[in-house]
C-alpha cells in the first residue's frame, strides 16, 4: 500500500524555523520525485519545492528560494523540507506529495499520492 504522511507543522513566530518530514512507504527508493505544496485560506494550493528522484535537483518558487531547503534521505524513505526565517505568509497547509516520475514540473497536477496535509501558522 502506497502511504504520504506529513508531520513537523506548529505554531511558530516571524523568523523562527521549522522541519517538516514526509515518510513514505510502498514506493520504491530512489525512483520517485517528491513534492511540497501549500495552500492558505482562501487561497489556491501552490507548489513550495520539488525534489528529483536522486535527489540532484531541486525547484524552488521564488518566495521561499534562500529560506527553504528540500531534501530527501532514500535509507528513510523520507523527504524534509527546512524552512528558515518563516513568514506570516507562509502560513498555510503543507502537503507532501509523491509523484511516479523522477523528475518533471513541479506542479500538483503531476503528482499522484498525497498526504493529509500538515499545519504551518507564523504569527507574532
Amino acid at each position: 500500500q502506497l502511504q504520504v504522511a506529513e508531520s513537523g507543522g506548529g505554531f511558530v513566530q516571524p523568523g523562527d524555523s521549522l522541519t517538516l518530514s514526509c515518510a513514505t512507504s510502498g514506493f520504491a527508493a530512489g525512483r520517485h520525485a517528491i513534492g511540497w505544496f501549500r495552500q492558505a485560506p482562501g487561497k489556491e494550493r501552490e507548489e513550495v519545492a520539488c525534489i528529483s528522484a536522486d535527489g540532484s535537483r531541486i525547484y524552488y518558487r521564488n518566495s521561499v528560494k534562500g529560506r527553504f531547503t528540500s531534501s530527501r534521505d532514500d535509507a528513510k524513505n523520507t523527504g524534509y523540507l527546512q524552512m528558515n526565517t518563516l513568514k506570516l505568509e507562509d502560513t498555510a497547509i503543507y502537503y507532501c506529495a509523491v509523484a511516479t516520475w523522477r523528475w518533471g514540473l513541479c506542479m500538483a497536477s503531476g503528482f499522484d499520492y498525497w498526504g493529509q496535509g500538515t499545519q504551518v501558522t507564523v504569527s507574532a
